[in-house]
C-alpha cells in the first residue's frame, strides 16, 4: 500500500535532502507545497491542507534559519515563525489522523555550558547561548509539543536534533547564512578577484561539528522508520528527542584552513576577534543513534568538496535569502 509522505519546508536544505532519498523508495507518494502555494503560520491554511490530503507521515523540515548575525537581527521572527509552524503542522497533524511525524530541531537547544559531548539529558538544565535563544526555545517547545501530543493522543511523534549542516541547496546570504556556506561565498570571491585575504568572523578556537545533509536526510528517514519498540529503547517517554551528528568537531580555523583548500584560496586568513565566537564547544553526543544502528558516512573534506562543486555549477540557483 502506497504512503502520503508531506515534506514541509521541501525546497530548503534539509527538505530537498530527504525528498532525494524517498524518490529512491517504492510506494511512496511525495506531497509538497511552496511556501507561495502553503503558508505555514496560517493556522486555517494549514487545517484545510491536512483535511484535505490524506497525509499518512510528515518530514517538518520547515524553519525560519540562518547565523549569528540573522538570529541577533531578526529574533522576534526566529521565535514568532518557528512557533507558529510548529503548532500548526503538529496540530493539523494529530487532527488529521497522521500517526508518525519526524520534527527537526537543532542542537542550539542545549545550555551554552552544556557538557561535551551533549547528551539528549542536558536539555532544560542551564542557560541557552543568548545569540540565539528565540530560535532554540521555539524549537524545545518544538520537542514538547511532540512529547506532549504522543503522552496525550498516543501519536508517534519524533524529533532529530541535527548538528550544524551544510551542503546542497544550503542558504549563501554572505551574512545572514551559517558559516560553512558564507564562509565558502567569502572564499570564493577572494578567489575570483586575488584578494590577499580573507577575514573570518571570531577568534578562531570555536569548536564545531558538521555534517553534510545527505547524512541528515539519511538520518531522518531511518528514524522515521524505526520501529516504536526500537525507537523507545533508547528514549524516555519525557524526553523523545535524539540526536543526529558525526561525532566528530573542529576549530573554526582548522574549518577556514579546510575551505581555503577545497576552494583553492591562495592568500592569508585573518581573524576578526571582535566579532562574536557563540558558544566555546558544540559536540552531540551521538551514542543513541549509533545504537540503534546509523552513524554518519561523508567527511568534512569530501563534504566540503561536493558543496562546492555544487555551488560552482550553479551560480544562477543559489539561495541567497534574508535569514
Amino acid at each position: 500500500m502506497r504512503k502520503r509522505v508531506y515534506v514541509a519546508g521541501h525546497q530548503g536544505m534539509v527538505g530537498s535532502a530527504i525528498i532525494r532519498q524517498l524518490r529512491e523508495q517504492d510506494e511512496v507518494d511525495i506531497v509538497t507545497r511552496s511556501r507561495a502555494e502553503l503558508d505555514l503560520t496560517d493556522q486555517r491554511s494549514v487545517n484545510d491542507f491536512f483535511a484535505s490530503n490524506a497525509i499518512d507521515e510528515v518530514y517538518h523540515a520547515a524553519a525560519k534559519v540562518g547565523g549569528i548575525f540573522a538570529n541577533n537581527t531578526y529574533p522576534a521572527e526566529f521565535i514568532y515563525q518557528n512557533l507558529m509552524v510548529e503548532c500548526n503542522v503538529v496540530d493539523a497533524a494529530y487532527r488529521t489522523g497522521v500517526k508518525k511525524l519526524v520534527l527537526l530541531g537543532s542542537s542550539c537547544i542545549y545550555p551554552k555550558l552544556a557538557p561535551q559531548p551533549m547528551p539528549e539529558s542536558a536539555l532544560l538544565t542551564s542557560y541557552l547561548e543568548p545569540t540565539n535563544e528565540p530560535y532554540a526555545i521555539a524549537k524545545i517547545a518544538g520537542i514538547k509539543l511532540c512529547e506532549s501530543y504522543n503522552r496525550q493522543y498516543g501519536v508517534d511523534y519524533r524529533s532529530v536534533m541535527p548538528t550544524n549542516l551544510y551542503g546542497q541547496n544550503d542558504n549563501f546570504h554572505p551574512t545572514n547564512s551559517h558559516v560553512i556556506p558564507a564562509m565558502m561565498l567569502r572564499f570564493h570571491n577572494a578567489k575570483l578577484t586575488d584578494d590577499e585575504q580573507v577575514v573570518v568572523w571570531g577568534t578562531g578556537s570555536p569548536m564545531r561539528e558538521f555534517m553534510h545533509v545527505d547524512d541528515m536526510a539519511n538520518a531522518t528517514i531511518f528514524v522515521m522508520g524505526l520501529d516504536q519498540d526500537s525507537y523507545d529503547s533508547v528514549t524516555d517517554p519525557r524526553l523523545t528527542h535524539i540526536n543526529v551528528g558525526t561525532g566528530i568537531d573542529c576549530t573554526i580555523r582548522e574549518l577556514a584552513e579546510t575551505m581555503r583548500a577545497v576552494v583553492g584560496f591562495e592568500g592569508e586568513l585573518v581573524f576578526d576577534a571582535d566579532k562574536p565566537d557563540g558558544a566555546p564547544r558544540k559536540l552531540l553526543d551521538v551514542s543513541k543513534l549509533r545504537e540503534l544502528g546509523w552513524s554518519a558516512s561523508v567527511s568534512l573534506e569530501a563534504g566540503l568538496q561536493q558543496t562546492y562543486d555544487w555551488f560552482v555549477n550553479n551560480q544562477t540557483h543559489l539561495r541567497v535569502g534574508a535569514a
